[in-house]
């Protein structure tokens, strides 16, 4: 399994970018087998973490056109700087009380 953290500093977004996320994570997972999707926002820093089965999931993902033209707004407009980071993940473990 892989995992990608989206690091971003946050320019100006519009309500453009509000329906360009739910609409890239709607693609990730239908159409390139995303896993999971987490996103957050703290001080102004937007991080996204998403879990994949391949780095060929990934990279299909990244090249999609819808993807693409949300990469060029993200740079022209919407982040005022970002960082992508790539992991193999090579243990999970987890505790749920409701399972106990």
């Amino acid at each position: 399994m892989f995992t990608v953290i989206f690091r971003a500093k946050a320019g100006a977004q519009d309500s453009h970018y509000d329906d360009m996320v739910q609409c890239l994570r709607a693609l990730a997972f239908e159409k390139y087998g995303c896993l999971d999707f987490i996103t957050t926002t703290h001080k102004g820093e937007e991080i996204a973490i998403s879990y994949w089965q391949s780095e060929q999931d990934i990279a299909a993902w990244r090249k999609d056109g819808q993807h693409q033209l949300a990469q060029q707004l993200g740079q022209d407009k919407w982040y005022l700087s970002y960082r992508v980071e790539v992991f193999e993940l090579k243990r999970q473990y987890q505790f749920d009380a409701e399972q106990v």
